[in-house]
């Protein structure tokens, strides 16, 4: 005989946080996005909604700027333009720069 004790109890609830980009309450990562530190920091403060921003303001600034992801100092400049937008006033886009 066999007997199925698959129970399926679904428990794929939303984390929520309190994001520090948008000042309220919202769904958040469901993993660090980075390792170390700042990946900890992100995920217990930044929401889903704000990483995906970043995201695409991220890809605004290596495409704008022309950035190397494996120069050193385009690093650190893209680390720097994160936790503005992230955690401070903003990143501003590049000068002169258009949506299309």
């Amino acid at each position: 005989m066999n007997i199925n004790t698959n129970t399926n109890t679904n428990t794929n609830t939303t984390r929520k946080i309190f994001c520090q980009k948008f000042q309220e309450e919202l769904e958040g990562l469901e993993r660090p996005p980075l390792p170390g530190t700042m990946g900890e920091k992100i995920f217990n403060h930044i929401s889903k909604q704000a990483w995906e921003a970043w995201l695409g303001h991220q890809t605004m600034l290596i495409n704008e700027y022309r950035l190397s992801m494996i120069d050193p100092k385009s690093k650190a400049f893209l680390a720097t333009e994160r936790e503005k937008f992230l955690f401070g006033t903003g990143s501003d886009k590049p000068a002169g720069f258009v949506p299309i």
